[in-house]
Formats: C-alpha cells, structure tokens, sequence
C-alpha cells in the first residue's frame, strides 16, 4: 500500500489538516478510490512490483487491477464522481476518469452525486488521521459554527439519505461521506451517529472501526 513511514504520514497528514489546499497539489497522481473489495485484488503501478489492494486506498492513472474469481472491486473515480464494480475474473488499468477493461466483464456503472467524490477523496486521510490519533480527543471541543445549520451541511444530510437508498446494505460509502462532511465543518457531536452505523454495516472491518471510534471519541469527549 502506498504508505511512507510512520513520522512521515503524521507529518503529511498534519499538513493536510492545516491547509486543506496542499492535498490536490500532492495528490495530483490520485485519480480514484477503491471504496469496496470483497476477496483478493493486486495492483502495478508504473514499473513496480504487484502488489495486494487494499480496500479505501487510492488510485493512480495507470495502476493496472487483477480481481480473482469471486472477487469483487468497486473504485470511485474523483474527476466526474464515475463509480465501478468490477467482479473478478477481470483485469483493468485506471485513467482519469474511468478504467480500460483488460480482460474479463465490462463493471457495472454508476454515478455519484456531483459532492461526493470530493468529500470521498478525503477518507485515506481521516482513517490515517484514526490510525494515528488524530486531533488530540482530551479536551476536544465541538468546533460546530453557532446558528442554524450550515447549507452545505444540510445539502450533505439529504445527499446522504439519497445514497443510503440506493447502496447495498454493507455499501459504507454515504457513511463515509457524510463522515468526512461533519468532520470538515467541525460538526464533531453528529460523527457519533455516523460511526455508529459505520460499526454496525461492517462489524468485521478492522479499519472501519478503528474509524468509527476514533470519531466516536471525538464525539463523546468531555466539552
């Protein structure tokens, strides 16, 4: 997985944190995000070596794809918010906005709301943020404006619930979004919720969870 060292995720991910602008800068490569894997995959990216995929990482122009028979892979690309369910036996190289079919089934095709995708890129780095403490939890603070409801937060909640009627029951995918929505806005007290669902949609996903309770944390922190 395209992971650097331990010290140099937090201090990229920080950085993130800090100025929001910097991602598409050092992401500029990211073209998509495997938001779905049941069973085995592996990727090549450029000249290096085939490597296992893993389930939420991120995809670059070029990565060629092997699913297994049996397998299923679902990537969301970010430029037009495309998303793909490939079922293996099948291979495929990523583009910019869609896959080029190598060998086995066309995927079926979908398209996300016109927010998502940009809201879904951000996931690597909430879970890296979760895998690595995030923000401090002691003394954390709701950061949520006073007032009423921001637009896009409400845009977001309606969003989600039209998604969540559309995805399959263990499709975490509106969860995550709606997740990285509260979070950007400092809605801190309505990520409990969410991470609840996160838990109770994919109990066995050790990475969902490991999310879900560092946003449950968050959310339950002393005020």
């Amino acid at each position: 997985m395209r992971v650097p060292g331990k010290l140099s995720r937090l201090l990229v991910w920080l950085s993130l944190v800090a100025c929001p602008g910097l991602a598409g800068a050092q992401g500029a490569a990211d073209v998509g995000l495997i938001n779905q894997l049941a069973g085995e995959a592996s990727y090549q990216g450029g000249a290096g070596s085939r490597t296992p995929a893993q389930a939420y990482m991120r995809v670059r122009q070029g990565d060629r794809f092997s699913v297994t028979a049996g397998a299923a892979l679902s990537i969301v690309y970010f430029q037009g918010g495309r998303q793909e369910k490939w079922q293996g036996p099948a291979s495929l190289r990523a583009g910019v906005e869609s896959s080029e079919l190598i060998s086995g089934k066309a995927p079926v095709v979908s398209k996300l709301p016109v927010a998502v995708p940009e809201k879904i890129a951000r996931i690597p780095d909430l879970l890296q943020g979760a895998k690595l403490g995030g923000i401090s939890v002691r003394g954390a603070t709701s950061r949520r404006p006073p007032g009423p409801m921001l637009e896009q937060v409400r845009q977001a909640q309606l969003t989600y619930k039209e998604m969540r009627a559309q995805a399959a029951a263990d499709d975490v995918t509106p969860e995550l979004y709606l997740l990285s929505v509260f979070q950007e806005h400092g809605y801190i007290d309505e990520m409990g919720p969410v991470a609840e669902e996160l838990m109770r949609r994919q109990p066995q996903n050790a990475e969902m969870g490991e999310l879900a309770r560092w946003a449950l944390a968050r959310a339950n922190a002393p005020k």
